[in-house]
């Protein structure tokens, strides 16, 4: 967990002009791309995180944590969790 609240702020605001590491923000863009639609995510954009510096492992485990926060925040969303 970072303390570091401005960069939570630029995150926030727009990832793709937040003060991240260059492998952060190709981590960043493959997260968003697995978000938005995961059938769209290609061997080409392994490719760019293994180019980042990601081995194997981490990929898979970048994938698993995203891919289990999606899940649960879209069971959340259906049953109302955290809704006024």
């Amino acid at each position: 967990m970072t303390l570091d609240k401005a960069l939570v702020e630029a995150l926030e605001r727009d990832y793709t002009t937040a003060p991240v590491s260059e492998p952060e923000r190709v981590m960043l863009d493959y997260v968003v791309k697995l978000t938005k639609d995961a059938t769209r995510v290609s061997r080409e954009d392994h490719g760019r995180l293994r180019a980042a510096g990601f081995e194997d492992k981490a990929i898979l485990q970048i994938t698993l944590i995203a891919s289990w926060f999606n899940y649960i925040n879209r069971v959340a969303d259906a049953l109302g969790v955290g809704r006024e």
